[in-house]
């Protein structure tokens, strides 16, 4: 079988690369864990479904930087999409050490009773469903290597729940859940499986709030101030990285000490 792991030549010797998959890679969290992964030696597979421009744009700067970056898109909610998504990094860059399952939706706050079903089916299979194909889709790889790392990302909606967040919050409180089983299944295996809680990051998603909102929300937290993405992605580096080799199964909220 032919070996297709990414590796970069230095002085005559082979190098490694380790490969990341980031969905929901183009812009926000995602982009922010994309450049963390690159800058740490990672193969990284940017994957996106609308925000094409900005995939393309980070696949670029990562190359002209000498890193190593590929856009792929796939909407990670259709399972033969998440499993064609999986088959172009071991194509590229061989099988995935890192899945990072980001790529989520959100709606406009309204009450449940103002939540149409088709609205709350889709966030549901975005964002949990979207966890589920790339897990599901990854794993076989993984366990095949007896090594991995998966890290879903949450939301302190999904630990605390929201108000007229309803669909948002049973969303990220399904990942959660389907994180911590996960870990057990597969931890035998050698893979590991963890998951971050963000609190209020300044990201597009939260773009449509106010800006008193926005202040309200930064004095509310400890820190007194809005997550960035960068919090977010030292977080999940950190639980992908071998310096959190004995931890599996938790989640760790990134929230400036709650809301």
């Amino acid at each position: 079988m032919q070996d297709n792991t990414d590796n970069t030549r230095l002085g005559g010797t082979t190098l490694h690369r380790p490969a990341a998959i980031i969905t929901g890679g183009g812009t926000g969290i995602g982009a922010a864990c994309v450049r963390r992964f690159a800058r740490e030696g990672y193969s990284v597979v940017i994957n996106y479904r609308r925000s094409k421009a900005a995939a393309l744009a980070l696949e670029r700067e990562l190359n002209k930087a000498g890193q190593c970056a590929l856009a792929v898109k796939a909407d990670v909610s259709v399972p033969e999409q998440a499993e064609a998504l999986i088959a172009r990094c071991v194509e590229a860059f061989g099988a995935p050490e890192v899945l990072v399952n980001n790529a989520g939706i959100s709606l406009p706050q309204k009450l449940i009773t103002e939540t149409e079903p088709r609205e709350f089916d889709r966030v549901m299979r975005v964002n949990a469903g979207g966890t589920y194909n790339c897990c599901r889709a990854v794993l076989p790889h993984m366990i095949r290597r007896h090594s991995g790392a998966i890290v879903n990302i949450s939301s302190i909606w999904g630990v605390s729940g929201g108000s007229c967040e309803t669909a948002y919050s049973a969303s990220k409180g399904a990942i959660i859940a389907l994180t911590k089983a996960l870990a057990k299944e597969v931890g035998p295996s050698g893979i590991r499986v963890n998951c971050v809680a963000p609190g209020v990051i300044d990201t597009r998603m939260n773009s449509a709030l106010d800006a008193e909102t926005l202040a309200g929300l930064a004095d509310a937290a400890p820190l007194c101030r809005l997550g960035t993405p960068e919090d977010v992605a030292d977080a999940v580096y950190y639980l992908a990285s071998a310096n959190a080799a004995f931890i599996t199964g938790q989640v760790l909220g990134v929230d400036g000490g709650g809301i």
